[in-house]
């Protein structure tokens, strides 16, 4: 099949419904499908919960018996195995679905092959129609399947001179209103969100989605600690707004009266058995909010996998003021670290500077 601007659209209509499952369908992939006979749609879908109809089987259903001899364009290539529902394979070609046309290959070995499958029914196949669209709005999944760890992205607010605090580590406010709703955008389709004990004790944060609307289910608070910190009965991870879970590596005295007040309390020896535990329950999408102490742990660990920077012009100076990485730095240009896939956004008097993180070899 030759791809043409009317294949696009039907297949940016797929990704449009697709985006409906942001915030709803984790730990599986948001997916959309549309069905089209004799040049009209007869049938829209979308993966809404975990355990809930798939796509393709929604569409399918909306079209009834319209879906006999059309074509299906799905976001994310069919499963061609049992999983929580029966493979979609079965419900296309029971359909009587004569063309399957789909954006992104499924990564996931355990459900990958759907196209083979229909392709041996006699079902004609077209892959990788807007395939970039696709795969960027199931990132996370993606990197989840392939790495086995939630898609981690450090979000910071720095000066011209790259500093989050001064020395005193004051930092409210400096960006201006436009970024911090921004970055709250960002924590609405998040599914935690991540500071350290420094932020926590030093800030008090809400973490909580404010400057804009909640997508889905709200985000998991989390902090990590060396040890479980003092009680604090002001501490706003106490609020119900979100829920909340406490990393540490020492229990003590302290922790039974922060699961009294309704926060969580794991122990956890390294970050990634943290991450390790996030992806397990689900939160395959990570914001870190933390403090230079937090940044510098996950960029030595190589486990920052966005970057997104608020940056205003200002400067802070100073030796002893925050800094995003600390640590003891690099000896040569060739050894820093850098973003790829830039994305440049005037934000008021701000900039925002949004990449994928690479690490030197």
């Amino acid at each position: 099949m030759e791809v043409n601007q009317q294949c696009e659209a039907l297949m940016a209509r797929a990704i449009e419904l697709a985006r409906r499952g942001i915030g709803t369908t984790h730990p599986n992939p948001r997916v959309g499908a549309v069905v089209v006979n004799h040049g009209e749609i007869v049938g829209e879908g979308w993966h809404e919960i975990p355990g809930g109809p798939h796509a393709e089987v929604m569409a399918l259903q909306q079209a009834g018996e319209k879906a006999k001899g059309g074509t299906i364009y799905v976001t994310l290539e069919p499963c061609a195995a049992y999983g929580r529902t029966p493979p979609c394979t079965a419900a296309i070609k029971n359909a009587g679905i004569k063309h399957l046309v789909y954006a992104s290959s499924d990564p996931n070995p355990d459900m990958a092959g759907g196209s083979k499958v229909l392709q041996a029914m006699h079902v004609e196949v077209t892959a990788g129609v807007l395939r970039a669209e696709a795969d960027e709005l199931n990132r996370p999944f993606f990197h989840y399947i392939k790495t086995g760890r939630p898609y981690v992205i450090g979000k910071a607010a720095i000066s011209l001179d790259g500093k989050l605090a001064t020395r005193s580590h004051h930092s409210q406010w400096i960006t201006g209103p436009e970024s911090r709703a921004h970055a709250h955008a960002i924590r609405a389709v998040s599914d935690a969100i991540i500071v350290g004990a420094g932020t926590l004790k030093d800030d008090n944060p809400s973490l909580t989605v404010r400057d804009a609307e909640q997508v889905g289910d709200v985000p998991l608070r989390v902090a990590l600690c060396f040890d479980t910190p003092v009680f604090n009965p002001d501490c706003k991870l106490l609020s119900d707004e979100a829920p909340s879970r406490l990393y540490v590596r020492n229990l003590n005295e302290y922790a039974q009266q922060w699961r009294d007040g309704g926060v969580e309390v794991l122990r956890a020896d390294s970050l990634l058995s943290i991450l390790q535990q996030l992806g397990d329950d689900g939160r395959l999408q990570l914001m870190l909010e933390g403090g230079g102490a937090l940044h510098t742990s996950f960029l030595d660990g190589r486990i920052t996998d966005e970057m997104v920077l608020y940056q205003a012009p200002m400067i802070i100076g100073g030796r002893d003021a925050v800094s995003l990485w600390g640590g003891h730095g690099i000896e040569t240009i060739s050894q820093a670290i850098r973003l790829d896939q830039v994305e440049r956004v005037q934000l008021g008097n701000d900039q925002m500077i949004r990449g994928r993180v690479v690490y030197p070899e």
